[in-house]
């Protein structure tokens, strides 16, 4: 028995590839079906997003395992087993342990840390709970992925720092700022950045987009996409004053904001701060604004800087993150060892208890005379023997099991008691 994962993602198959792998979600028990019917699959789930397509099993690995589970992919994509070879990866054993660790606390995402994958990872569990495809094992891995997941975001801060302009600006409106709800924004100019900056802010709950930009249409279409306000060009910089943050990105060659008017503007919001995200390059915002009280503006370089400096941080709380997987992978280890274990320790006890019971027989047979109490006495006698006996080959095993070299005592333990051949009849001398 083995834990085998399959699949492709992002890193290793482009996105025509990927597509062609996207299950509706009616069909997912049907494929689930097949996957657990294959021969020697004894467990699988199956977890499909935009990004990876992986099948997770556990099995018994024969000659042909690999074809098979290849061929059933090439199924779901509707591809050759030829075609689809040069996308896969296969990992197994701790290997495939530590990637599903890995993925499930997005460690392997295309945007690090993204929080979306533990949602997907739980819904591909509960999809294979819901068609009976997952056992002991893939119930236990599967939890405790989610609790390996869970230490990440909590232990480490690989998930809270900023790593794109846009984003990172609205990480610092919120630290100047507060809570952004009751916040009104602007957005001066309609390109891709400022658009992302605005659904960012929006996101972090801004109550209030305008839009302005030279061509009064391009305003419109993106305050429609906003669910906000289109402003005339002309009229923007008397209606600074009733705003709290702007994102400026024009093609301008020279300041569209200069420090004499926010003067005025700023008295006239009664001091109330502004926060001015400039990512127009040449940039649209005088920086000698700064120099305002209430008044805080960040150019594209201060914004790429704080990305930079995130973007350090979080590889720092990288590697924080590989030794909580890595313990959760020996953790995960031990227990799959135990199982081997525990069945030759009832055998043994089971294989011990026969002896006992078969002597005792004879034992009893001799004492005819012997009371209830003799009776008792012989039994507890030899059960107490028979622990004894036990004690030491027990603890060894459970030791072994935690050092990874289970199987070995495993068979060495069923050789030297005999515990896969057949019993021998009772003696009548």
């Amino acid at each position: 028995m083995e834990i085998v994962l399959i699949g492709l993602s992002h890193k290793t198959a482009p996105v025509e590839v990927r597509e062609r792998f996207s299950i509706p979600k009616e069909q997912v028990e049907d494929f689930l079906g097949r996957l657990v019917a294959l021969p020697g699959v004894r467990e699988g789930m199956i977890l499909s997003t935009c990004n990876r397509m992986e099948v997770l099993t556990v099995l018994e690995v024969s000659d042909d395992w690999a074809d098979r589970l290849k061929d059933f992919l090439a199924g779901v994509a509707g591809m050759s087993g030829y075609d689809l070879a040069p996308y896969l990866y296969t990992l197994r054993g701790e290997d495939a342990i530590r990637h599903l660790f890995r993925v499930t606390a997005s460690m392997d995402s295309m945007v690090l840390g993204e929080p979306q994958i533990l949602g997907q990872v739980k819904e591909a569990y509960r999809q294979a709970v819901d068609s009976k495809a997952v056992g002991l094992v893939l119930n236990k891995l599967s939890h405790r992925s989610f609790f390996v997941a869970k230490r990440v975001r909590t232990e480490t801060k690989m998930t809270s720092q900023a790593v794109s302009v846009s984003f990172a600006a609205v990480e610092l409106a919120k630290k100047i700022m507060g809570n952004l709800d009751d916040k009104r924004a602007m957005l001066i100019g309609a390109g891709e950045m400022s658009d992302l900056a605005a659904r960012h802010l929006i996101s972090q709950g801004v109550n209030e987009i305008w839009v302005t930009n030279r061509t009064p249409t391009r305003a419109m279409e993106m305050a429609q996409e906003l669910g906000g306000r289109a402003v005339p060009f002309e009229d923007f910089p008397q209606m600074l004053k009733d705003v709290d943050i702007v994102v400026s990105s024009t093609g301008s060659t020279h300041y569209i904001i200069l420090k004499e008017q926010l003067a005025g503007v700023i008295r006239a919001r009664k001091n109330k701060p502004m926060f001015f995200i400039d990512i127009a390059v040449p940039r649209d915002v005088d920086p000698t604004i700064n120099e305002l009280d209430n008044i805080y503006v960040y150019d594209i370089d201060d914004l790429q800087g704080v990305v930079k400096s995130n973007k350090e941080e979080r590889r720092k709380e990288v590697l924080k993150a590989e030794e909580i997987v890595q313990q959760g992978v020996e953790s995960f280890k031990c227990w799959l060892s135990s199982l081997e274990v525990v069945p030759t320790i009832l055998d043994l006890r089971q294989h011990l208890e026969k002896i006992r019971q078969r002597e005792m027989a004879k034992t009893l047979a001799l004492l005819k005379n012997a009371s209830e109490e003799e009776h008792k006495a012989l039994d507890l006698l030899t059960q107490s023997i028979i622990n004894k006996i036990l004690h030491h080959p027990i603890s060894l095993l459970k030791h072994q099991e935690n050092r990874g070299q289970g199987k070995l005592y495993v068979d060495m333990t069923r050789k030297i008691f005999h515990l896969d051949e057949e019993e021998d009849e009772p003696s009548t001398s």
